[in-house]
């Protein structure tokens, strides 16, 4: 799991009120978490496959890059070596945006 920060949402976060920032520090942290992390909200029209989390008035928009890949498990069973195909889920989270909630979604 990786979760990266665009240059958007670093400059919003350093411009937030450092009590708010502690507070959207703590969900960049929840991210790590994907994909049980409640209270995400799944955006839709031109934000289609972008997401949402908040904490009291301020949100952190993000996208996810899922890649999957197929590896072989070597495993012992009563004695005998069998292998087994095993997929892999990789998340990479990239938060791109966060701020207020007045305006947020206005491009």
């Amino acid at each position: 799991m990786t979760v990266v920060l665009s240059s958007e949402a670093v400059r919003d976060l350093a411009d937030l009120p450092t009590p708010i920032t502690a507070r959207m520090r703590k969900l960049v942290v929840r991210l790590r978490q994907w994909p049980n992390i409640s209270g995400v909200k799944h955006l839709k029209g031109n934000l289609a496959g972008k997401h949402r989390l908040r904490t009291g008035d301020y949100r952190l928009q993000f996208r996810v890059v899922e890649t999957r890949e197929i590896v072989n498990i070597e495993k012992e069973v009563k004695g005998r070596k069998i292998e087994e195909e095993q997929e892999l889920v990789h998340y990479k989270i990239i938060v791109e945006k966060a701020g207020h909630r007045d305006g947020f979604y206005d491009e």
